[in-house]
């Protein structure tokens, strides 16, 4: 680690920080006198109630908030938040706060050049439309409204719509195969289907017509379909049954008042899915105001989301951080939605949209920074970026090297605020404070309402050594439940199993001297050397620092009654790994981490699998070497890329 931070927020920063000021009312409120935000965060997790009773109305939630604002219940899952309240998620992504009703709320980019903005009144008045439009076909509360859509606004506008009349919503990606959708869909019986006609990609066009035909013939349960032209003007709603175009679906609320309809604290809105690489997605069923509250605090408290920000994270909308991004509305932000691959036409593609657009806060996955620091891409050199305030990076930890790219040739004064958490919650554990230094490879720390703590295997706290990232207390976005699991039985062996009563995350962590955190990877891809647990991530570190390694893979294979370590690497184009580079590789694991980090093996590969949120993944890799199923390979971005492991030769 550095011995100096990479960036420290001036005084006056501080000072003008939304946290700051959330510091500044608890003190009023209870008579404290808390001197900093490690102190707010300390407080915030011993006095629940307090603190989510504060934050609503420091985040300005519109509703009516009740009497009650935390009933403990008997476990996590039984506790309850604002049990009495009543309150309408879509009136709070609508209202603006404040913002001109003129002014742009949803700046829409694709790869190729085209853009579409659409107004906070041009939004409210397609909310409605759709709305009305949702009800002339049938849909009410309770029902399910699905999206295979590229990440457009019409995806936006069906959620809020959705949101408005009670109804939940669902999406993937306009990307995911026809076994993906139905995986995902077919387990919640949509009613009706949003989809477009294809997407561009790296200045190729995709065609999903024949997709989208084998879909809505697999969802019996939808009664209609709803295309929105995105490759071709017109395209035929005819080609598939029970379908018709997006403008003739508004015309069906053309003039339709806006709802003005509440709901409960626990309505349900969202249901988003894992990532499905050991088997079926599961379906978590998100509570519309937990997952709302829950971020507009995130955002304003740890971010500095404020009204008239632009807010863009590069996200498909099969990426709870499209639901993450979309939620900023709340905060009175415009959000900035990107369909396309974001290096294309140039490396510099996404740096042009900071300066064009004036985005004051740029989310991107950890990978997609070190695949731009790969390209030797220097922003800072060729772009103004005077806008850009914060950087977010999440998906899997961010190296070191790239936090000091960040901050060496992109901006020097810019709040990078790795963060971390997931479709499960919806949100975050640990991530930003724009009051705090920000350090070489180290999360900021947990976030205001979250009881992080690291446990070693007997339930003990851990201060230093690396174990399991678990939450002792509740948070109001807890899923509701899992679909199809009555008893709700999955779901407590999902998080509750490992630590009774305690929400384990199967995130592997340790706590820095400094209070920041250090995510080491998923803690069941997390490998065993001689009873010790070794986390992938720092292995990652090391040979993606060799000269001509793009990226890396350590998985465990079943040998000889016991296991061994394998890494794989994918190399720059051109380059062959020599004994040179396995040495190397092989010296900086044994110098830098442990002799017990070195791998077995070390072999080339031409493609790694991930996720299609950009995770790598080493349980379907594991799979692979060990002559397993592969199971759900739908879940895959590239599942071609499992070929490149199986019955290799010198695995023997």
């Amino acid at each position: 680690m550095e011995d100096q931070p990479l960036w420290t927020p001036s005084e006056e920063a501080i000072e003008a920080a939304a946290i700051t000021s959330f510091r500044r009312e608890v003190n009023r409120r209870c008579g404290l006198d808390l001197s900093d935000s490690v102190e707010l965060q300390r407080w915030s997790v011993e006095n629940v109630a307090r603190f989510w009773d504060t934050a609503w109305d420091q985040v300005g939630v519109l509703g009516e908030k009740g009497d009650r604002v935390f009933v403990r219940g008997d476990s996590m899952t039984t506790a309850r938040f604002f049990p009495d309240a009543r309150l309408s998620v879509a009136a709070n992504l609508l209202d603006g706060r404040g913002a001109d009703g003129d002014s742009v709320a949803v700046l829409y980019r694709r790869e190729d050049g085209y853009t579409q903005d659409l107004t906070w009144n041009q939004l409210r008045s397609q909310v409605a439309a759709a709305a009305g439009a949702l009800r002339a076909h049938g849909v009410q509360a309770g029902d399910r409204v699905a999206a295979w859509m590229p990440n457009r606004p019409e995806t936006v506008v069906l959620m809020i719509a959705a949101a408005s009349i009670g109804a939940m919503f669902s999406s993937t990606s306009a990307d995911f195969g026809v076994a993906g959708v139905v995986d995902r869909f077919g387990q919640i019986d949509p009613v009706l289907l949003l989809a477009s006609d294809g997407y561009p990609y790296g200045g190729r066009p995709f065609d999903r017509m024949e997709a989208l035909r084998e879909i809505r013939e697999a969802l019996p349960s939808v009664r209609q379909v709803v295309m929105v032209p995105n490759l071709h003007p017109e395209p035929d709603p005819g080609a598939v049954a029970d379908s018709i175009a997006w403008d003739e679906f508004l015309a069906a609320g053309d003039g339709a008042a806006p709802s003005t309809e509440t709901f409960a604290f626990d309505h349900p809105l969202f249901i988003l899915y894992s990532s499905g690489t050991t088997g079926p997605p599961k379906c978590m069923v998100h509570r519309a105001a937990g997952v709302m509250v829950k971020l507009m605090q995130e955002h304003q408290t740890q971010l500095d989301i404020t009204v008239g920000d632009r807010v863009f994270y590069f996200t498909t909308c099969g990426w709870m951080m499209w639901n993450w991004l979309v939620m900023a509305l709340a905060s009175g932000a415009s959000i900035v939605l990107y369909d396309g691959n974001p290096f294309h036409p140039s490396p510099n593609h996404l740096f042009d949209l900071i300066d064009r657009d004036e985005i004051t806060l740029l989310g991107v996955s950890a990978k997609l920074i070190d695949a731009a620091r790969q390209t030797g891409v220097r922003p800072g050199r060729s772009h103004s970026l005077a806008s850009l305030r914060t950087i977010c990076s999440t998906g899997s930890p961010l190296s070191p090297e790239g936090f000091d790219w960040v901050y060496d040739d992109v901006k020097e004064d810019v709040h990078l605020a790795s963060i971390s958490g997931g479709t499960d919650l919806c949100g975050c554990f640990v991530g930003g404070d724009p009051t705090l230094p920000v350090w070489s490879g180290e999360i900021q720390g947990a976030t205001l309402g979250m009881a992080v703590e690291v446990f070693d295997p007997d339930g003990q706290p851990l201060n230093g050594p690396t174990g399991e990232l678990v939450c002792r207390e509740p948070f109001p976005s807890i899923p509701l439940r899992f679909w199809n699991d009555p008893d709700g039985s999955k779901f407590h062996s999902a998080y509750f199993e490992k630590f009774p009563g305690v929400w384990t995350h199967g995130d592997y962590a340790n706590w820095t001297p400094r209070g920041g955190m250090v995510i080491h990877g998923r803690s069941d891809a997390t490998l065993n050397v001689a009873g010790v647990r070794i986390g992938t991530a720092e292995i990652y570190r090391q040979a993606e620092a060799v000269d001509g390694v793009l990226e890396a893979i350590c998985v465990a294979q079943k040998w000889q009654r016991d296991t061994r370590m394998v890494l794989f690497v994918r190399l720059e184009e051109g380059r062959e790994l020599t004994e040179n580079m396995v040495s190397e590789i092989r010296n900086r694991l044994r110098r830098n981490c442990s002799p017990r980090h070195v791998p077995a093996l070390v072999l080339e590969t031409a493609d790694i699998p991930r996720t299609r949120s950009g995770k790598i993944t080493e349980l379907a890799v594991t799979a692979a070497i060990n002559g397993e199923e592969v199971k759900n390979t739908e879940a895959l971005a590239n599942p071609e890329a499992l070929d490149n492991f199986r019955n290799r030769p010198e695995l023997g």
